[in-house]
């Protein structure tokens, strides 16, 4: 799949088409939040793929970086995100994935609801999770 490159900023700030700006490694953040409460649940990377196949299947797809592979979420773990509404950010080089997640609801391989489970207390991390 390829997305259309549009060179005018204000068809890209301001149009109706999905023209996402990947990185020069071909990649772009997602930040997934819950549908439900608005909880960060996740950072995740994607390229063109892995967005196509989100888009197309209602449910999460990332691009591993460690595995330099794409990877259904929740495939193994059973924590299987069903998308329920993607937004791109002003300059579309950003998505937001309101998800519900499956399985036990987790969305952190550790087993964590969430992948930010500590918090920064004096210089240290303390789990809060």
């Amino acid at each position: 799949m390829s997305f259309p490159h549009l060179g005018d900023t204000a068809a890209l700030e301001r149009g109706w088409v999905l023209a996402p700006r990947f990185g020069l490694d071909g990649l772009i953040a997602a930040v997934v939040t819950h549908a439900d409460d608005g909880e960060v649940l996740m950072l995740a990377w994607m390229n063109a793929e892995a967005l196509q196949a989100t888009l197309d299947t209602g449910e999460a797809h990332y691009w591993s970086r460690s595995r330099r592979e794409l990877w259904r979420k929740g495939a193994t773990s059973g924590q299987v995100q069903r998308v329920s509404e993607v937004r791109v950010d002003c300059d579309q080089d950003a998505v937001w994935l309101k998800v519900r997640p499956q399985g036990d609801g987790g969305a952190c391989h550790v087993g964590f609801r969430s992948c930010f489970y500590r918090v920064v207390e004096d210089g240290r991390l303390v789990e809060r999770g």
